[in-house]
């Protein structure tokens, strides 16, 4: 485990990472101390769970383009509330190979006359670089978004970059043609390969598209998800809902030890790859469908149908009025909440203490070098 303190020339300047100034055992002693503050009137928080090696976990990185003053490009992140563009090579949080792959990128441009997007006049085509990274499969994802799909020189750009880079085993061209803080666009163009790669998690393959979610610390992802299913004690005779099942990853983890396991997601392309997920994996007794969890929670309820244990894993807003008060009518024996925010993780487990009794409460640490962090709550039906 890295102990000592690090040094980065963007420390700061970024907003990225908040605890570059400690040492790791000062992080998870804060977050620790923060997450008792925040969940200690519920009951016992362990130790937060480290990594052994926590720097450049991420393996989902994102650079915005844009022109210097010398009209020069450049690649990076956009600082603290503006959208103008810090110029950043390597980060200490980001996959060191990504990062590579991007500056590669950034430095084909001007040979096959590719222009950064000028967000101020609106000239210039290549918006962002996105590129994503299977941990333990070491397959890589690039996704050029652009304002327009007419990519004059596309064959023997593509033909440098994956002789460069072999490891590449897709390209999706990305249509971005709006202004905001958006970043993908709704319309996809795979320009090489299947458009997907492939990860494992905790021993099951999962497929990643250019929007899918998918946790960007795969290494604390399977302690993550093994500490839930740890916590849910399951026998193999449960039938377990998956809430927010994106795109099946903790409702596939968990039904090895389950009788059946219904996963419910309003993203239909989510549900696709959720669905292809359990089919690639042999998995016959999960089910996946769209809607919205809270209405499908609540016609469970009105049809007196029953479930044994509940798996949400809402957005960093948690869950809303609806999610919560359907979820005490369909009165699961067991609630395991996966939260990626103390504070919301917080106000729904005090709405949820008048029907369940907290457990246990496990933080994991997600997202070293920053203020962030994930924590599993086990929940009883009193």
């Amino acid at each position: 485990m890295n102990n000592e303190f690090l040094t980065c020339p963007h420390f700061k300047k970024c907003g990225g990472c908040q605890y570059l100034d400690m040492s790791y055992e000062s992080q998870l002693s804060l977050k620790d101390k923060k997450l008792n503050e925040l969940l200690g009137g519920f009951g016992k928080v362990e130790h937060i769970i480290g990594m052994d090696e926590p720097l450049h976990y991420r393996c989902k990185v994102h650079a915005a383009l844009a022109l210097d003053a010398r009209h020069k490009i450049i690649s990076g992140v956009y600082k603290p509330n503006s959208h103008a563009v810090l110029p950043v090579d390597h980060c200490l949080i980001e996959d060191a190979e990504a990062d590579k792959v991007i500056c590669d990128i950034r430095a084909m441009l001007p040979e096959f006359k590719i222009l950064a997007f000028d967000e101020r006049n609106g000239t210039g085509w290549l918006r962002h670089i996105l590129v994503r990274k299977g941990r333990f499969t070491g397959e890589i994802m690039v996704v050029l978004v652009a304002v327009s799909p007419i990519f004059k020189l596309q064959k023997p750009f593509l033909a440098k970059l994956t002789a460069m880079h072999p490891e590449i085993k897709t390209v999706v061209l990305n249509i971005n043609d709006r202004f905001g803080p958006v970043v993908l666009g709704s319309r996809d163009k795979v320009i090489f390969g299947s458009g997907t790669i492939e990860d494992t998690i905790c021993g099951n393959r999962f497929r990643i598209s250019p929007s899918s979610f998918y946790q960007v610390n795969p290494v604390q992802t399977e302690k993550l998800y093994s500490k839930a299913v740890e916590l849910a004690d399951l026998s193999g005779n449960e039938t377990v809902l998956d809430a927010y099942c994106g795109t099946g990853t903790i409702g596939i983890t968990a039904s090895s030890k389950a009788k059946q396991v219904i996963g419910v997601e309003v993203n239909k392309a989510a549900v696709t790859d959720a669905i292809f997920n359990a089919k690639l994996n042999g998995i016959k007794n999960c089910w996946f469908t769209c809607a919205d969890a809270g209405e499908y929670m609540e016609k469970m309820a009105s049809d007196r149908h029953s479930v044994d244990v509940v798996f949400m894993d809402p957005p960093r807003s948690g869950s809303d009025e609806r999610f919560i008060s359907s979820l005490l009518k369909l009165k699961p024996k067991k609630i395991v909440y996966i939260s990626c925010d103390p504070t919301t993780l917080a106000r729904d487990v005090k709405l949820l203490t008048r029907g369940y009794k907290v457990t246990a409460i496990q933080p994991v640490d997600m997202f070293p070098y920053t203020s962030h962090v994930e924590t599993v709550v086990l929940m009883s039906r009193k």
